[in-house]
């Protein structure tokens, strides 16, 4: 038995999973300390369904706290940036395009240094050493106790940013460092960036995963538990305190694998309807597609493994104006059990529409009976037409293809779209991003530059394929569950030597002897 808990910025969801059948699921409201919203769901799961906290083999936890803190620019600690790679980098400083508050509460402590590699492997200058001690001591003295070093190409050979860490650990004792080759990938600002931020999270990551312990072992919980990152795969508390930022957009994700299993399908469009947007997102072998662009966190370009999905504003707690011609994007949030008619609010939204329309029993329908007729036919004529044009965007082909609808909003979608084969409303649909947290696997990556010339191509494709497999099982992975889900090649034509960008990425089974150890 598992159980599975994605914590949402309205609500806290837990379900319990035996094998793939659910046994018992429930919506908590979240809690400002996180750890209180999570016993409470505990506690309900684990009362409702009378299974003993011994019974429970692992606990699967999703969480929004690290993406909060950046966008809400709270609980941050000042950060020293170190960037190894002059001369070649001196035009753009490190923190240079991001937004001037967030830079401000990390302190603008940024240093470079001379160093760094070419794709190849070949250095661009030897490391510098003296100033580097030099640099430590300035950061010690200014009380720092984070750091983030990135060196040029460090994702082919991370020999300068590992003698930088060991120099670093000489001089400023118990400084907690980010390395860039360990977090971003391939392109140098974005994984600098990603650097920074995970740096300037070291605090808040221990704390939370603290609380998270704390949770469990309140509930008589010994079993391990794990957080879902962003790609839907598991981290091990040790590997979240270390790497925060690979937790961002894990929920969209956790929706949209729980979506796979719920429907036992695994190419699909999938579409999240919760208070306040819809997150539109497309499944390929019952995983997201990934972004291919860079992605913005609270205003900062950074190139994390994190899923493609379009968010529109559309919930169950938008605002529904003009005859219903106009609905969202703004939305009662959380007030969503006070602010609309049907509760006794003064606020029409999409929730007092399907109830006005008879497809829903939630609060006191006879406060919906004024509504205009014409009023609720527009707003549901508008729903169904904004999730269309949503799905729509998001195919990658004319094909029509399933829609999976989840989340707590679905009762919003009651026809078919034009843009779906068919659009399916599986059972337990509110909880899906609990399920995708609970049903987790264990994943492992390689994002490198190789160059090809001399090379056979099969032979290189085989070595990227095994070193990621080999990470997977260093994750935790079952080693015969380990499958390939995804091989990109990009030939680089302005490197020489036929460069080519490859990403090859592995996915298995949580191996639970490794889960107990």
């Amino acid at each position: 038995m598992r159980i599975g808990i994605d914590v949402g910025g309205t609500n806290t969801d837990a379900v319990i999973l035996n094998g793939d059948r659910v046994v018992a699921a429930c919506k908590s409201p979240t809690t400002e300390d996180v750890s209180s919203g999570i016993a409470a769901a505990l506690a309900t799961v684990l009362g409702d369904s009378g299974v003993p906290p011994a019974a429970i083999e692992a606990v699967m936890i999703g969480t929004t706290h690290f993406t909060n803190a950046v966008v809400e620019r709270r609980r941050l600690l000042p950060v020293a940036a170190i960037r190894i790679g002059l001369p070649a980098t001196r035009g753009v400083p490190p923190m240079t395009d991001w937004p001037a508050d967030l830079a401000d509460v990390l302190g603008r402590h940024t240093y470079m240094l001379r160093g760094g590699h070419e794709f190849d492997g070949r250095e661009i200058a030897p490391l510098d050493e003296a100033g580097l001690v030099e640099i430590a001591r300035e950061i010690r003295d200014k009380g720092l106790t984070t750091a983030a070093v990135t060196s040029v190409f460090s994702p082919v050979t991370a020999v300068m940013e590992l003698r930088a860490a060991e120099i670093l650990r000489e001089e400023c004792p118990g400084i907690a460092l980010s390395l860039s080759h360990e977090i971003g990938r391939v392109g140098f600002l974005e994984r600098e960036n990603a650097a920074i931020m995970n740096a300037c999270l070291a605090d808040l990551s221990v704390k939370v995963v603290s609380s998270f312990r704390a949770a469990l072992r309140d509930k008589g919980i010994t079993a391990p538990f794990f957080i879902s990152q962003n790609d839907g795969t598991l981290m091990v508390p040790e590997h979240v305190e270390r790497y925060p930022v690979l937790t961002f957009a894990s929920g969209p994700t956790n929706s949209m694998r729980g979506a796979a299993r719920l429907a036992g399908i695994g190419d699909a469009m999938v579409v999240d309807i919760g208070g306040t947007t819809s997150d539109v997102g497309m499944l390929m072998q019952g995983f997201p597609r990934e972004s291919a662009v860079a992605v913005d966190i609270g205003g900062v370009r950074t190139n994390f493994r994190m899923p493609d999905v379009l968010a529109i504003g559309l919930g169950g707690g938008s605002l529904v104006r003009d005859g219903g011609a106009r609905i969202g994007p703004d939305s009662v949030g959380y007030l969503i059990t006070e602010k609309p008619l049907v509760f006794g609010g003064d606020v029409l939204t999409t929730t007092d529409i399907v109830v006005a329309a008879g497809l829903a029993d939630i609060g006191d329908r006879a406060r919906v009976a004024s509504v205009p007729a014409a009023t609720v036919e527009a707003a549901l004529g508008t729903m169904h037409r904004m999730v269309d044009e949503a799905v729509d965007r998001m195919k990658t082909s004319a094909d029509r293809l399933p829609v999976i609808l989840v989340g707590g909003g679905a009762v919003l979608v009651s026809r078919d779209l034009p843009s779906a084969s068919e659009v399916i409303r599986p059972e337990n649909s509110g909880v899906a991003n609990a399920i995708g947290a609970a049903i987790a696997q264990v994943g492992g990556e390689v994002d490198r530059i190789y160059a090809m010339e001399g090379r056979v191509r099969d032979e290189v494709l085989d070595e990227a394929k095994a070193e990621a497999s080999a990470n997977a099982v260093a994750a935790g992975a079952t080693p015969d569950s380990v499958k390939i889900m995804d091989i990109e090649e990009v030939p680089l034509a302005y490197l020489p030597g036929s460069a080519t960008r490859i990403r090859v990425k592995a996915v298995g089974d949580l191996s639970m002897t490794e889960a107990a150890r």
